[in-house]
C-alpha cells in the first residue's frame, strides 16, 4: 500500500487539527486562574523534578533534568503577577546526559544532597553534597555503574546523623550512604517486588526520614507505603493505608510527625495515629495534570507541589503550586 497518503494534505489538514485539540485545552487550563496561590518562576529546562524551601535563605532550591541545581529567590515584597527567576548554582561538569532529580536538604549540616542518574538508560546513579552557602561540592558518590545491575536513583533522605537513603526506582532499593559520602550498605527486601510483574517498572520513589528513627518510602506502580525501622536493623513493614493504594505516588514530604504528603497526579494527605503501622488518606489534591507533579514541599506550614514541566519558549515558566488539602 503506498504511503503518499501520509504526506497529502487533507491528512496534515487533519493531524494539525487534531494536535490543536489538546494544545488549545492547555493553552485554556494555563490561561485560568488557579484555586490555590502558584509560585510561578522562569527557567532556561523545560524540567524541573523537584523543589524544596530553604526557609534560613528564603528560596526554593530545583534540581535540573539537564544536570545540576538551581535556586529561585523570593523577593522580600512579593510580586505575585510577576515570575520569579531561577539562578543555577551547581552545574556538574561530569554528568555527562544525566539528570539530577530528588533532593533534600540536610539544615544541621548546612548542606543539600542531590541524586543523580541516568533517566533513559538505567547504567548510572549517583549522589552528590553541596554546601548550601558556597556551593562548594562536599562529596560526589557513585552509587552504580555500567558493570552493575540497572538502576535509576531517584530521591534522597537524611536521618539525624547525617546518613543519607537514595531510592532505586528501577531495582526498588535503597542505598545507604554515609555522612562523609561513603556508600554503607543496601537495603533490599522482597516486599519491596509487587507479585504483579507489570508493577515492578517503576519502584521505590518517594522517601522521607521520621523524627522517631524510621524511613517512609512509597512504591509508584503498587501504591504501596512502607515503614523501614532504622532501630530495628532497617526492619522492613508494609503501611496498611485506608483510601489507599497510593498508586502513581511520587516525592513525599513529612507535615508532622503524623502526617505525610505525597505528590502525584492526585496528591494525597496521608495520617497516620499509630506510629505509621497503619496509616488512612484523610484528603487529595488535583494539581495542574498537565505540567506532571513529582514533588512536594512545606513552606510556612503551607503544603506546595512542585511541577515536573515548564512552558514556554525560550524561557520556560514552571510552577509550584500550593495544595489545599
Amino acid at each position: 500500500m503506498s504511503l503518499s497518503w501520509l504526506f497529502s494534505p487533507k491528512f496534515i489538514a487533519f493531524i494539525v487539527v487534531l494536535s490543536a485539540i489538546p494544545l488549545g485545552i492547555i493553552i485554556s487550563i494555563e490561561r485560568a486562574q488557579t484555586p490555590t496561590h502558584v509560585y510561578h518562576y522562569h527557567s532556561y529546562g523545560w524540567f524541573r523534578e523537584c523543589a524544596k524551601w530553604d526557609p534560613t535563605n528564603n528560596r526554593f532550591i530545583v534540581s535540573f533534568a539537564e544536570g545540576g541545581i538551581g535556586v529561585v529567590p523570593l523577593p522580600e515584597k512579593e510580586d505575585f503577577g510577576t515570575p520569579l527567576e531561577e539562578v543555577a548554582v551547581v552545574k556538574e561538569l561530569n554528568l555527562g546526559r544525566n539528570s539530577s532529580l530528588g533532593l533534600t536538604i540536610d539544615r544541621l549540616r548546612n548542606r543539600v544532597l542531590v541524586v543523580h542518574a541516568d533517566v533513559l538508560g538505567n547504567r548510572y546513579s549517583a549522589l552528590g553534597a553541596y554546601d548550601l552557602s558556597t556551593w562548594n561540592r562536599l562529596f560526589f558518590t557513585q552509587l552504580a555503574g555500567l558493570s552493575d545491575e540497572k538502576s535509576f536513583a531517584d530521591d534522597v533522605a537524611v536521618d539525624a546523623e547525617g546518613n543519607a537513603y537514595v531510592t532505586d526506582v528501577r531495582g526498588s532499593k535503597i542505598w545507604k550512604v554515609g555522612v562523609e559520602g561513603k556508600l554503607l550498605s543496601v537495603i533490599r527486601n522482597p516486599l519491596f517486588t509487587p507479585k504483579e510483574w507489570y508493577k515492578t517498572f517503576i519502584g521505590l520513589n518517594g522517601i522521607v526520614y521520621h523524627p522517631d528513627g524510621f524511613l517512609i518510602v512509597v512504591h509508584t506502580l503498587s501504591g504501596t507505603l512502607f515503614k523501614i525501622d532504622l532501630t530495628k536493623g532497617e526492619e522492613v513493614n508494609i503501611i496498611k493505608v485506608a483510601g489507599g493504594p497510593l498508586s502513581m505516588g511520587d516525592g513525599l514530604e513529612l507535615l508532622s510527625p503524623t502526617k505525610v504528603v505525597v505528590a502525584g497526579g492526585l496528591s494525597r494527605l496521608v495520617e497516620s495515629l499509630d506510629g505509621w503501622n497503619t496509616a488512612s488518606v484523610v484528603a487529595t489534591f488535583s494539581g495542574i495534570k498537565h505540567r506532571i507533579a513529582t514533588a512536594t514541599t512545606v513552606k510556612d506550614g503551607k503544603v506546595y507541589i512542585s511541577h515536573a514541566v515548564g512552558i514556554g519558549y525560550p524561557r520556560k515558566k514552571h510552577a509550584i503550586v500550593e495544595a489545599t488539602f
